[in-house]
């Protein structure tokens, strides 16, 4: 169950509070959130809110379904760095700029999910949403993971 270090500090993950905050190094650093949050003894899992943010910090993918699986595989890797697996998923939420887009390209965006995830899905919501932290980012995943 190892969350990597703390980006640039060669510490390990923060733990206050009963939570331990855990930020993999392959993910972008966080700058006022944690790409994942485990709750002691470790059960759940909170997930952040994940754009299609590349290592360095930069959205990538020109649409809908190119900026979402770069998404679910950030918060693939982040929930990975907690001990979580994609069959811990519980609840996730979707924020898209564009709900009409992303239902246009639902059957592309299913088969993303097929790949990475597998046929079982959590329990889900898309969102609508007028702009995302990440301006250029189309798409947002959050949500939690249960850890059996």
């Amino acid at each position: 169950m190892s969350g990597g270090q703390v980006p640039g500090s060669g510490q390990p993950p923060v733990t206050a509070g009963g939570f331990e905050r855990v930020n993999p190094p392959e993910l972008s650093p966080p700058t006022g959130f944690s790409h994942a949050v485990r709750a002691a003894p470790g059960t759940i899992v909170f997930l952040a809110g994940q754009t299609a943010l590349d290592g360095a910090g930069r959205v990538v993918g020109d649409g809908i379904v190119e900026q979402f699986e770069r998404a679910l595989t950030n918060l693939l890797a982040a929930a990975r760095a907690a001990g979580a697996g994609p069959g811990d998923l519980a609840k996730l939420t979707v924020f898209a700029v564009d709900v009409a887009d992303y239902r246009r390209n639902a059957a592309a965006v299913g088969r993303v999910w097929k790949r990475l995830v597998g046929t079982d899905y959590p329990a889900m919501a898309v969102i609508g949403a007028t702009r995302l932290w990440d301006e250029a980012a189309l798409v947002e995943i959050e949500g939690f993971a249960v850890v059996r």
